[in-house]
């Protein structure tokens, strides 16, 4: 708890501490069926992690297998702050594949659906991170990530609508993403973000609507039927300059006659 402390504010601490030798034994903390104990060990390795330098010392000490067993059996701090910790690690290219492969994004979907407010903000930002790699894009699909985000970008009051289109967009470049999004309801809920979101929500919603309709006539018949035209009509002439580029390629496509590649 002290090294904790110690490590939470103060950086040139961060790195007296690692170079001290505490992050294997506090890496073993993490393994321990004392709930409190664990807790205190996870938060330790996030705050020593804040250290950009300490990053890569924290993952070669084996420190991502014991953060996603935080991840499924801590208490609900030590389940945020393991998240929080695997984000910082996941910051490091080489650990995302890693990251992924230990079985993290299942358990970080899970956070994103069922955790309070911080839960689901740390576990979007985590995943949002991993899922750079295309990989992570597959196992988030698989692991059901859509239905949370679309039911949080339905939920203007979730203070979540911006960090969920932002993985939702991350993943929209694999396919698998994109019928998941229809799959999961997702088009009306992103019409209604282009029709009353804020700018920012505006244009990312019409970023993915762009992603999923590109390739898809029958994905851009759906979006039209939602009655996604006017709405976009109004952002191509009042929204940002990257949202009227985007909301002029997507009425193009929408106007386009049905016909050409059928791919869902």
């Amino acid at each position: 708890m002290e090294i904790r402390l110690l490590a939470k504010n103060k950086p040139e601490n961060r790195l007296r501490i690692a170079r001290a030798g505490a992050i294997k034994p506090l890496i073993a903390l993490i393994s321990s069926t004392d709930l409190q104990l664990q807790e205190y060990g996870v938060t330790a390795i996030l705050n020593l992690s804040l250290c950009d330098e300490n990053k890569e010392l924290i993952a070669v000490s084996g420190a991502i297998r014991p953060l996603v067993r935080a991840l499924r059996a801590g208490t609900p701090t030590a389940k945020e702050n393991a998240a929080c910790a695997l984000l910082r690690l996941s910051q490091m290219e080489e650990n995302k594949a890693a990251i992924g492969r230990s079985g993290a994004i299942p358990l970080l979907v899970d956070l994103l659906e069922t955790g309070g407010f911080r839960g689901k903000k740390d576990a979007s930002t985590t995943l949002y991170s991993l899922c750079s790699v295309r990989e992570n894009k597959i196992r988030a699909v698989v692991a059901g990530i859509m239905r949370p985000l679309v039911e949080l970008m339905a939920d203007f009051d979730s203070n979540m609508v911006d960090k969920a289109a932002f993985v939702m967009s991350e993943l929209v470049t694999v396919p698998e993403a994109r019928a998941a999004v229809v799959e999961e309801g997702g088009i009306p809920v992103l019409v209604e973000i282009v029709e009353v979101g804020t700018q920012r929500q505006k244009e990312i919603a019409a970023v993915i609507l762009l992603q999923i309709c590109e390739e898809s006539v029958v994905f851009r018949t759906m979006v039209a039927r939602e009655g996604a035209i006017p709405p976009l009509v109004a952002l191509s002439q009042s929204g940002t300059k990257r949202a009227k580029q985007k909301a002029e390629a997507l009425i193009e496509l929408l106007r386009q006659p049905r016909s050409g590649r059928t791919t869902a």
